[in-house]
């Protein structure tokens, strides 16, 4: 499948130092930083560097070592943000979330995913009868 990017969406620029971000953790292959509006306490989104428009080209385009890098950058953010509900951080949890396509409401084209956090979150979707 063909996949088209634009290089001059938001997350680009902010990728090249274009736009400034309040980081939160930056890996070889991943920019994690603060959502400027947060849909709960803790709004944190995580950018892959590469050129991806959504999951499921980076998953058919992206290296082994970019798809690991990136997912462990997720990873190490509810770590370090305390919101992993284990024993070491005491956290209560939180939602990733990534948005694909116009029925999933993607608003930028790269793939980006949301990690929500530092309240109980309601529903996602209402349930279809």
């Amino acid at each position: 499948m063909a996949y088209k990017y634009d290089s001059e969406n938001i997350f680009a620029k902010i990728l090249r130092g274009e736009i400034p971000n309040d980081t939160v953790l930056e890996t070889d292959h991943a920019l994690a930083f603060r959502d400027i509006a947060p849909q709960a306490p803790v709004h944190v989104l995580v950018v892959c560097k590469g050129p991806y428009v959504n999951f499921d080209h980076f998953i058919d385009e992206a290296s082994e070592e970019e798809i690991v890098d990136f997912n462990r950058a997720i990873g190490q953010v509810t770590a370090r943000l305390g919101l992993n509900p284990d024993e070491a951080h005491d956290g209560t949890g939180y939602r990733i979330l990534s948005n694909s396509g116009a029925h999933g409401m993607q608003d930028v084209p790269h793939l980006h995913v949301h990690i929500l956090g530092g309240r109980k979150l309601g529903r996602l979707v209402e349930r279809a009868d």
